[in-house]
Formats: C-alpha cells, structure tokens, sequence
C-alpha cells in the first residue's frame, strides 16, 4: 500500500480551518436518525482536531438531490444527531463556499465545528468539476477524508480537495485502510475469502479478483447454487442464476490454475417454502435436493469442514452471508462460521477483516462484531477494494 499522511503528520493546526470529509448519508426514521455508525465512527477525527483548536468544517452528502436544493435532504436534518454523538453544539452553515462560508468562519472560535450544506446540493460535485472544488478548498487550509464509503467516488469532496489542499486520512480511513491491507493488500498467508449473497452476477468481479489472491474461496448464500449447478448438481427450486454456469465453471478454473481451493457445500439446509422454521425444514446431501425444495443454508458437515479451513488460515476477508440468515433456522451456518472466526482472532490466529451491509447485520447477529478484526461498514466502497479497484478517494490521499 501507497503512503498516505494521516493526522499524526499535522503540525499546529490552532486557527486553522479544517475540511473533513465525513459520511453522514444516515438512515432516518420520523425525522432522526435510526443508525448513528457513520457518525460515531467519525467522532475521533472531528474532536481531535477541535481540542487541538482548529476550526473544523464538516463536508457530507445526504441523499441523491441530483444538483439542486432540497430541503429534505439538507445536512441539517441531521444536525442534531452529530451533535449528540460529539457532545458539542454545532453550527450549520446553508452553503459550501461563498461570503456565507467565510463569514461563518469568521464567528467560528477555535475548536469550534461547523457543518456545511449538502455538497451533492452543486452539480460540481459528483462532475468532480476542478472550479466548484477551488471555491470550497478556498477557505479551507488542510482536508482530511475520513469517509471511506465515498471513497470509491470520484467527486470534487472526495478526490478533487485532495488535490488542491495538503491531504490527510482521518482516524477511520486511517484504520480502514490499514485493516484492508491487511487482508489483500500484504496478507498473512493462507487467506481465506468467504463470499456469500444471492447472485453471483453482483460479485463477479469480486470472485475473479480474489481466486489469484487468496489460498481458500468459500463459497456460501444463493450464489453457492450456481456454481453447484455448474458441477451439475440439480439444486431443485433453489435461487439460481443458470445462465451463468459457465462463468461459475470459469472461476472454478482460474481457481485451480492459482493454487485456490473453491468450496461448496456437500450438506444443504433446503425447505419447499422460503419461511422460518418450516415444516418441510430438512438437512440432506447437495445431490438429494427434491425438485420442490430450496436450498437455504449450507448444511452442518460442510460448516464443520469451513471451520477447519480457517483453523489452517491466518488472514480472513468476508462478504455476504452463509445462507438466509434473516430466518431460522437458515442463520445456522453463518452465526457458526462467525463465531468460530471470532474465536480464532480472539485467541491471536487469526486476522478478519469484514464488510458490506449483510455482513454486518450477520455479524451483529451471531453477537460477534467485536471480536473480528475489523468490520467495514462501506457497502460499495468495500466491495469495489475486494474487486481490486483503485479507489480515487484513497489514491489521492496517496503521495
């Protein structure tokens, strides 16, 4: 991984304005927000740089405006529930640049926090145009990213301030980016990829990425369906994307060409109705699937067999759950294979690195989000590193 300044490289920032990238796109409910990750996540970059007496600026989108004003997607609906988390009153200033900007900053004390409007308000933003981002970058001294989620966004808050102004990672880029090259930029070997989820068609870049980079590809969800009708298994009334077999039997290949062991359940958890705890419920072999049945988890042999797998590895990446977990009993496997993950990164053996929305509610739900590694709450972000893409708001970061 590419060097990249983090705040530990700022020298005295007392008086001086800050332009931080955060991602406060909150989900709301009745006019707050139900979900404060995203905020408290960002908290240690916003209160260091205040109790160090700068005056920081806070640059966020919120929703999709598409250009122009609306006043329910301002930065101020949320307002509120930044200042809860941080503990401090805030200022909300309606612009990103202009008089306004510079007269709030003039009322602004040190150490004090401002929060701008909706960058996403100014069509220059997501058209990344070099003018709309000199005219915000104009009143700040330094920008620091602390928004990995929109880092795969090449818009004017995320990559064109880097460019203008001395750039730094915050405290969660700066933990997100070491924990991702941790996992595949320099690993611990063998690594093991566990990639579940309904298609295959939303991970194949994902899954030709990673067969070249990883030791052991464990294959689970409804996507785990294609690739075992690839092998001609007949997987009954199970979702199943049959158009790309061959695209399935194509990674399988360039698995065995690199030295990676793709696996697939042999036991299947199926049902012939998609519901909690149904009566059909039954465990069998992946070759005993009924034409009437789904299958919906992996069953418990091969979930026993997994837990081996990493028991032998030293570095894991997960994306995407197991099977149905939503449902029981279908969270079986993917509640079993977290907890044996965070018990062997509990005990040292084991480094694991998770993402992506359904990762995360499985992981809550097996009640292990705290014993991994880390855990990447950025949805497209995550999964466009795992496709090893360059992501244009980490690479200006880069020098």
């Amino acid at each position: 991984m590419a060097a990249f300044k983090t705040l530990d490289d700022l020298g005295e920032v007392t008086g001086k304005v800050a332009l931080v990238r955060v991602d406060l796109n909150l989900p709301m409910a009745e006019g707050r927000a139900s979900d404060l990750t995203r905020v408290e996540m960002v908290r240690d970059t916003i209160l260091e740089l205040a109790d160090k007496g700068a005056k920081v600026l806070l640059l966020a989108h919120f929703g999709r405006p598409k250009g122009a004003r609306n006043s329910t997607m301002s930065t101020s609906m949320v307002q509120g529930d930044v200042e809860r988390v941080l503990d401090r009153e805030i200022m909300f200033i309606p612009e990103v640049s202009g008089p306004v900007v510079e007269q709030s900053i003039g009322i602004l004390c040190n150490g004090d926090i401002g929060l701008l409007d909706n960058v996403r308000f100014w069509p220059g933003e997501e058209a990344n145009e070099a003018e709309f981002a000199a005219k915000i970058a104009a009143h700040g001294d330094f920008y620091v990213n602390d928004a990995f989620s929109a880092a795969h966004r090449a818009h004017a808050s995320t990559e064109g301030l880097a460019r203008i102004l001395p750039a730094y990672a915050g405290r969660a880029m700066e933990r997100e980016l070491t924990a991702l090259d941790a996992a595949l930029g320099n690993p611990e070997t063998p690594v093991a990829a566990v990639v579940g989820g309904a298609k295959v068609s939303t991970k194949l870049a994902v899954l030709e990425n990673l067969v070249g980079r990883v030791q052991h590809l464990i294959i689970g969800g409804g996507m785990a369906n294609t690739f075992l009708a690839a092998r001609g298994v007949d997987v009954g009334k199970s979702l199943c994307e049959h158009d790309l077999t061959d695209t399935a039997n194509a990674i399988m290949d360039a698995a065995d060409h690199s030295g990676c062991t793709v696996h697939l359940p042999y036991d299947v958890a199926v049902a012939t109705e998609f519901a909690a705890n149904p009566e059909s419920f039954r465990i069998c072999n992946v070759h005993e699937v009924g034409a009437d049945e789904m299958i919906l988890d992996v069953g418990p042999q091969a979930t026993e067999a997994l837990a081996d797998v990493l028991k032998t590895c030293r570095t894991l990446v997960w994306n995407g759950p197991m099977g149905a977990f939503e449902m029981e009993p279908f969270d079986t496997a993917t509640v079993s294979l977290a907890k044996t993950a965070a018990a062997l990164t509990l005990e040292g053996s084991l480094i694991s690195v998770c993402g992506g929305g359904d990762t995360v509610a499985a992981l809550a739900h097996a009640g292990v989000t705290d014993d991994v590694t880390y855990v990447s709450s950025a949805g497209g972000a995550f999964l466009e590193w795992m496709e090893g893409k360059t992501l244009p708001g980490v690479a200006a970061l880069e020098g």
